[in-house]
């Protein structure tokens, strides 16, 4: 059975792809640097728990021993193959196995490893009847050495997944406690996480661009969460080596943006301030201490008195990017609950229709 997809498909659609028909057919993920499609095992690990053995196979650092050995039986002259003890064989229970970077697999490797694809075997040892396999890869286009053989491509199932764009990722990004500064910056930057298949980025500076030779550094989902660890401790780092590690992660560029940023954010209202006195605190004229402000406070409301005292501040900002930018965080992310029965919000969702249509 062939199947080809041509069309990107989201980050958040690809585990229920994947654990749909991954059982019959492997699903290859496709897509470039750093957009999350190693997280997709440790989604379905946290959503399904202890019904599958969850195994990640690193494949271009293995070797032949690493998988299977054959072994001479004595008794019956012949081989025996011998299965690592990373398929977890021992269990009864059925795998979820991904094979990450499969592509950037040596030739002899990859003809292994496509048996556990196609035949759900790892040497002469079948995996558990319900075992899901699925794959990732890069692009060919990405220019990091991915590359299949006609037919084991045609007997999977090979999916491009589209890059996470700055709404989505700000959303995910506020669940797991990155920085609301590093958030505040991706929404006043959304170029930040387009695709150079997107055409029109030959001069984005900060995105990985495989026609940029010896690129290491750069802005993805993926660095974005490697970069708040230097956020969050930069006092103790010092301001140098600050914007140094940052760069040496997201890209100079980034780096060169984000230390002027940072510092606005230290200068800026507290939030309980705003919510204790909304109708007189200063309203920021810069457009980058709005951001944060509204990101500052998609952390800090805690009650529905919180959130209309703060959306009385919200109705003085001039910006309606900025007034957008919080109401979809805001009725989206943590404050869900809350602000779905909101007076003021559903009020300004109805005053600005216009605004939410796609």
């Amino acid at each position: 059975m062939a199947i080809q997809i041509n069309d990107a498909i989201g980050l958040d659609e690809v585990a229920n792809l994947v654990m749909t028909v991954g059982h019959e057919i492997t699903v290859v993920l496709k897509g470039e640097p750093g957009i999350g499609k190693s997280s997709v095992l440790k989604e379905l690990e946290q959503q399904y728990r202890d019904r599958y053995d969850y195994i990640y196979v690193d494949c271009p650092v293995m070797d032949l021993s690493d998988i299977v050995m054959r072994i001479p039986d004595h008794t019956t002259k012949s081989l025996e193959s011998y299965v690592s003890s990373l398929f977890k064989l021992d269990s009864p229970k059925p795998k979820i196995l991904m094979l990450d970077e499969f592509m950037k697999t040596n030739k002899l490797l990859q003809t292994l490893f496509t048996r556990i694809m196609l035949e759900r075997t790892v040497g002469d040892a079948a995996l558990p009847a319900g075992s899901i396999v699925f794959a990732t890869s890069n692009h060919s286009s990405d220019g990091v050495g991915d590359a299949m053989l006609a037919h084991a491509g045609n007997r999977v199932m090979v999916v491009n997944v589209d890059k996470t764009r700055h709404v989505k990722w700000n959303l995910w990004a506020a669940s797991h406690g990155v920085s609301s500064v590093i958030r505040a910056w991706v929404a006043m930057n959304p170029r930040c996480l387009a695709s150079y298949l997107d055409g029109g980025q030959d001069d984005n500076e900060y995105i990985f661009n495989p026609s940029r030779r010896g690129m290491m550094s750069f802005v993805t989902p993926r660095s974005l969460v490697k970069a708040d660890v230097v956020v969050k401790n930069h006092e103790k780092l010092g301001r140098a080596v600050t914007k140094a590690a940052l760069a040496g992660t997201c890209g100079a560029a980034f780096a060169n943006s984000f230390e002027a940023f940072m510092t606005l954010g230290k200068q800026l209202t507290p939030v309980k301030d705003i919510i204790n006195d909304p109708e007189n605190v200063a309203v920021p004229e810069k457009p980058a201490a709005l951001f944060i402000t509204m990101f500052n406070a998609i952390d800090t409301i805690e009650t529905q008195d919180d959130l209309s005292s703060f959306m009385t501040f919200v109705n003085r900002i001039r910006s309606e990017e900025v007034q957008e930018c919080f109401f979809t965080m805001a009725l989206q992310g943590r404050l869900s609950r809350l602000a779905s029965r909101n007076d003021q919000m559903k009020a300004w969702g109805m005053k600005n229709l216009e605004l939410m249509m796609p």
